[in-house]
């Protein structure tokens, strides 16, 4: 039997793993505070509801990263505090961040997202942390899958050149 044969939670995290949940906590700590402020400066109300699932999806994996880092005697960051509630209307209109804006930036964090998460899982040799960052990867997935539908509905999609007419071959 070997050394890392056991529980995986008896056994310790190499230091890739170490860094990556607490990167990982760091990063969904900072999306928190981000998405509390894009709420202040959302008035589409089904973006307003999918800022709000990934803001429950962060806080999540805050919870069940931290608590991995606190039992293997690790500090994780500090989270910040809730940011006030405003009224979008007292947001000047040149300071506001456009409905389009804010969903490109959650599109482009949520792909990045995945990305990272597949790393994480990719380096682990602790089933449950990999376990972990494949959970995240799908949450991910699901809600990214959301907000490119919303991007295309509602007409905020600024899709790359796309191949319309492709060219002819040769037929031999």
């Amino acid at each position: 039997m070997g050394i890392l044969s056991g529980n995986p939670n008896d056994e310790p995290l190499h230091y890739g793993e170490v860094s990556s949940v607490w990167t990982a906590s760091t990063v969904a700590k900072g999306v928190i505070s981000f998405y509390q402020a894009y709420l202040n400066h959302t008035g589409d109300k089904d973006l307003r509801k999918l800022i709000e699932d990934h803001i429950d999806q962060a806080k999540q994996e805050v919870k069940e990263l931290d608590e991995v880092l606190n039992a293997n005697g690790i500090a994780p960051a500090p989270i910040m505090a809730d940011r006030p509630k405003a009224s979008l209307e007292d947001i000047p209109v040149g300071a506001r961040l456009a409905d389009q804006e804010i969903a490109t930036a959650i599109a482009a964090d949520t792909a990045t997202g995945v990305v990272a998460c597949t790393q994480a899982m990719a380096m682990c040799i602790r089933e449950d942390i990999g376990a972990l960052f494949a959970k995240y990867a799908a949450a991910k997935t699901v809600l990214g899958g959301k907000i490119l539908r919303m991007l295309k509905d509602k007409g905020w999609l600024v899709p790359p050149p796309l191949l319309v007419k492709r060219p002819e071959t040769d037929k031999v």
